[in-house]
């Protein structure tokens, strides 16, 4: 028995002791190094060996859950006794769903590579190969990071569910700087330890950054917007989520007047959620009420296809769990887009004005239920007229709403990306998509 899963069974007696009806603990132990880059220089190495440990807790249709990074079980089991001195005096959940029986979970073959493992000891070579690539363009700087994980996931649950699953996990991003006023972003994310990958990601944020030098103005208006993996990812992460069965319920989704089958986005439009796809960090084999689980259609050909279950919204909307629990939200696991035909030069030239938006930041939601959005675009924007681009431009702002920018999409790029930073925090695999008639506005600031 691994050291992850002894604790986690130890947990689970501990709270059943205290007369809980129901309990499942989530025990990780992660390893991880991360460098950070400044000035094209590593200037810092940060390693962390946390514990975490996810907790939920049933007594008489009420539920609790915790997150804690304990130093002892002693410490743990005095947060569970708070939970055991308050449990009768809040309200039963409408929520609630009996814990599933253990079933037969298959795993998936290769999450763990021991080149991420051995990596973590030269990662700060490995961050000046990444910077030498940028600068074989004559960039001025870069600015970034790498990670570099191990993470050994436990499951157990007082219905005798024991699972576990070793995985390991690459992510980067980087920014390239170029006078007069050139910046460009890429960002890589694996289960595999990618040279290649993280050389594409320098190699593109560089070129962005020497061909976004010397911008210009253009008015807000109405643009055939070309959206970067990194900006589509960023839209679809906040689209994807709507689909999840509690945002629908809890009124925060531009879903909720939607039923399976519905037109939601244009017929060349198809997302997945892939827990199975190997290549990406948030693959995994179960989910946290001990399910298999597996890939899914969200929408295809434009269609709505499922919501994102766990047993708890599943009972209340009398289906089926898809195993994407979240003992209280589902939640996807890696989001997919179906390839589509077409390179990224033919999708420019299927623009006769617009604009092209390589990344972007601050997307605020207006109104959930009519998916009204606004977002900032950010470093290499380029103005495109005729099939060609003309002139980088400064930033601008998209104003629109989700329900349009699913509708008209045109184009769908035929190579897909590995995405994964701090505004796509769902591994996802995106290409290049055209929107036409995207409303957009001035960035003030």
């Amino acid at each position: 028995m691994s050291v992850e899963v002894e604790l986690a069974q130890k947990i689970v007696e501990e709270a059943m002791k205290r007369g809980f009806d129901e309990v499942a603990a989530v025990v990780t132990v992660c390893r991880r190094t991360m460098v950070k880059i400044a000035n094209s220089e590593p200037t810092v190495i940060q390693s962390w060996n946390p514990i975490s440990v996810e907790l939920y807790l049933a007594k008489d249709r009420r539920m609790f859950l915790g997150s804690y990074e304990p130093k002892s079980i002693d410490e743990l089991s005095r947060y569970i006794d708070r939970f055991g001195s308050i449990a009768l005096k809040v309200v039963e959940s409408e929520f609630y769903a009996p814990l599933p029986q253990p079933v037969h979970v298959k795993y998936i073959d290769g999450l763990a590579d021991n080149r991420i493992i051995s990596a973590m000891d030269d990662i700060d070579k490995l961050s000046e190969h990444v910077i030498e690539v940028a600068h074989r363009e004559k960039i001025d700087s870069v600015a970034g990071m790498i990670q570099l994980s191990y993470i050994k996931t436990a499951l157990v649950t007082s219905k005798g569910t024991q699972l576990s699953e070793d995985k390991t996990a690459l992510q980067g991003y980087l920014r390239a700087f170029a006078e007069p006023g050139g910046s460009g972003q890429w960002c890589f994310t694996s289960t595999r330890y990618d040279l290649n990958g993280l050389e594409y990601m320098a190699s593109m944020a560089a070129r962005y950054a020497i061909d976004s030098r010397n911008r210009i103005e253009i008015q807000p208006d109405v643009y055939d917007v070309i959206f970067s993996p990194l900006v589509f990812g960023n839209l679809l992460e906040y689209i994807v989520d709507m689909t999840s069965a509690f945002s629908v319920l809890m009124g925060t989704s531009m879903f909720m007047k939607h039923k399976i089958g519905d037109k939601v986005s244009s017929e060349k439009l198809s997302v997945f959620d892939e827990p199975r796809n190997h290549e990406l960090p948030n693959a995994s084999s179960f989910d946290y009420e001990g399910l298999e689980t597996f890939n899914k259609p969200i929408i295809e050909d434009g269609l709505l296809k499922t919501l994102l279950h766990n047993t708890k919204t599943a009972k209340i909307m009398n289906t089926k769990t898809t195993a994407n629990a979240g003992w209280i939200k589902p939640a996807p696991w890696n989001i997919t887009v179906k390839p589509g035909d077409v390179k990224l030069d033919e999708i420019i030239s299927d623009v006769r004005r617009g604009i092209l938006i390589t990344n972007n930041w601050y997307t605020r939601l207006q109104n959930y239920v009519e998916g009204l959005f606004s977002t900032i675009a950010r470093d290499a924007i380029f103005y495109i007229e005729n099939g060609k681009i003309i002139k980088p431009v400064n930033k601008i702002r998209v104003a629109d709403s989700f329900s349009n920018i699913l509708k008209n999409i045109e184009h769908v790029g035929r190579e897909l990306y590995n995405i994964q930073w701090w505004e796509v925090s769902t591994p996802s695999k995106i290409p290049y998509i055209l929107v036409r008639n995207v409303k957009t506005s001035k960035h003030i600031i």
